[in-house]
């Protein structure tokens, strides 16, 4: 069944272009990919009758994969499969596709293709509004791997799920919220979904509903961005998770890791405590994959401050360059202020000036200058590669004391307070963000290349009495890398 399906959607790939398949947010799973998927599932013992949902089915690859896996279960008698597709172009390769496997099956396989939108066609009965459906088709499995597509806030899609939506949201998680309402109650679903949702005040109202809702048994994380759809040639932090629709939380969730699409016989697995994964009042959603890790969160949790609950907050650069062309200057000049970039911040110190185009600025725009103080600065983007995520250097203001403010590049983020900060706290900041634990940390929070500031805003600290006491002795040190860091933090720890 699958073969066969894998070799229609390869020869659909060749000819179609992928900017056309955009539109719809279309990228599809690889073989390897669909096969663990649908072994994620757990079939109920003596079950004659199932139904399964598929809301993006593209050519099918998802609900044939899991199709094949039932045949093996020969107690299973009827099979009702419903597909949500309203991409015209693929509907023929997903209708013979499905109509092949059904060829193949030694059950009684019932389908149905509804080319209406997953989202639009079910608003009425998700919001309980007029007209809608009281009892409303529920399915036992549900298996997705949903358009990636960002839309507007105002959008149909958006305006249709307000409960779990802000800002702008993306398909994927509007289409994991639909699917949470269509499954039984203790159904299980399957999805394969970017890993940005995890954390974030974006999906801050999704992960509530949905983690309440249901409960996570299983993750898989890939450590490869560009292995996963490789023959669409994605760059995405992508993740597999299993959900069961139950208000009961397992004690475990089960995190697995491969390094690509291509391995999961060789997948790593760690059991990791369901208290430790998803936490806090923002239900973020810690990817950890090994004891270590579990370590490091219990050791940070037991701080109960954030940055904003001291007085201080990490915030974006306030300067886009490329949008304030006339304001940039490559020398000092009357008027002018330093406009401090990522290549600033060498070794855990901002050196100012380095040579570079456009270290000046000259503007009467507000929003564009800070007051030239005390601050911590941090890149907002490094390397998937690099041996760090949080990298930093402390700025001091008296090393330009020929300036009132200053501005920053929006690729990097500072922390200062609302007060003026003393040297000492600055460079206990540093202990804390150039540790290999608040490093780790962060990773296990995020797993993309930026550096988030509402998620570091989240972050436990120390108290500030204890940030300062860290200052003074890097102080004393003299010593900034990140071994003298971690001798300091672990002593406090």
């Amino acid at each position: 069944m699958l073969d066969f399906a894998i070799m229609a959607t390869t020869e659909y790939i060749d000819h179609m272009p992928k900017s056309q398949r955009k539109k719809y947010g279309q990228f599809f799973t690889s073989k390897e990919t669909a096969i663990f998927m649908a072994e994620l599932f757990e079939i109920p013992n003596g079950c004659e009758a199932l139904s399964i949902l598929d809301p993006g089915a593209g050519s099918g690859i998802l609900s044939i994969a899991l199709l094949e896996r039932l045949q093996s279960f020969s107690v299973i008698k009827e099979i009702r499969l419903v597909c949500y597709e309203n991409d015209p172009n693929i509907m023929e390769l997903l209708r013979t596709n499905l109509e092949t496997a059904c060829s193949y099956s030694q059950q009684e396989i019932s389908y149905e293709i509804v080319s209406d939108n997953y989202i639009l066609s079910q608003s009425n009965d998700y919001n309980l509004m007029l007209g809608a459906n009281l009892n409303p088709e529920k399915f036992d499995f549900i298996i997705g791997n949903p358009p990636y597509m960002k839309i507007a806030k105002d959008t149909p899609e958006a305006l249709a799920m307000p409960d779990v939506c802000y800002g702008a949201p993306n398909l994927y998680f509007l289409f994991a919220s639909m699917s949470l309402f269509n499954l039984k109650d203790d159904g299980e679903m399957v999805y394969i979904i970017p890993r940005s949702w995890t954390s974030g005040a974006y999906f801050k109202r999704f992960r509530q509903k949905f983690l309440n809702e249901g409960a996570l048994e299983h993750i898989h994380l890939f450590v490869s961005r560009d292995k996963v759809f490789e023959k669409e040639s994605v760059l995405q932090e992508t993740i597999i998770i299993k959900l069961k629709k139950t208000h009961l939380k397992p004690k475990t969730i089960t995190i697995t890791t491969t390094k690509s699409n291509a391995d999961f016989s060789e997948k790593t697995i760690f059991e990791a405590p369901y208290s430790a994964v998803i936490n806090g009042s923002d239900s973020y959603v810690y990817l950890v994959t090994n004891a270590d890790e579990v370590e490091i969160l219990n050791s940070l949790n037991k701080w109960e401050n954030t940055l904003p609950s001291i007085g201080l907050k990490m915030k974006t650069g306030l300067t886009v360059d490329f949008r304030n062309r006339e304001a940039l200057r490559d020398t000092a000049e009357e008027q002018a202020v330093p406009l401090f970039y990522s290549q600033h911040i060498q070794n855990g110190k901002v050196v100012f000036p380095v040579g570079k185009e456009h270290e000046y600025l000259v503007t009467e725009q507000r929003g564009l200058l800070q007051p030239n103080k005390n601050s911590l600065f941090v890149k907002r983007f490094t390397a998937k590669e690099e041996h760090r995520r949080l990298q930093c250097g402390i700025y001091l203001a008296k090393k330009h004391p020929e300036y009132s403010q200053i501005s920053t590049q929006n690729k990097i983020n500072f922390i200062d307070g609302m007060c003026d900060l003393s040297e000492c706290v600055v460079y206990g900041l540093y202990v804390l963000f150039n540790s290999t634990l608040y490093d780790y940390y962060y990773r296990i929070l995020n797993g993309s290349t930026q550096v988030n500031s509402t998620e570091i805003n989240s972050m436990p600290v120390p108290p500030m009495n204890i940030i300062e006491e860290m200052g003074k002795e890097l102080i004393r040190t003299r010593d900034m890398s990140e071994a003298s860091c971690d001798n300091i933090l672990r002593s406090y720890v």
